[in-house]
């Protein structure tokens, strides 16, 4: 169970929730596959994707 950054707090990000999570899965896919995680780190890749959508370090882009 993901308490931090919660669903509101992300969603603020951008206006779908759709956009929000496949931006999300596509970070964690690329945190995996670059072997970004660290061997010391034992968070999932997801938590570590939301946590940089929280922070303003990825950003969500519109396909408009």
């Amino acid at each position: 169970m993901m308490v931090k950054p919660t669903n509101t707090e992300l969603l603020q990000k951008t206006d779908s929730k759709f956009r929000l999570v496949i931006a999300t899965a596509k970070r964690a896919r690329q945190i995996e596959e670059n072997g970004e995680k660290g061997v010391d780190n034992k968070e999932a890749s997801v938590t570590i994707a939301a946590n940089e959508i929280a922070d303003g370090k990825v950003k969500i882009e519109n396909d408009d």
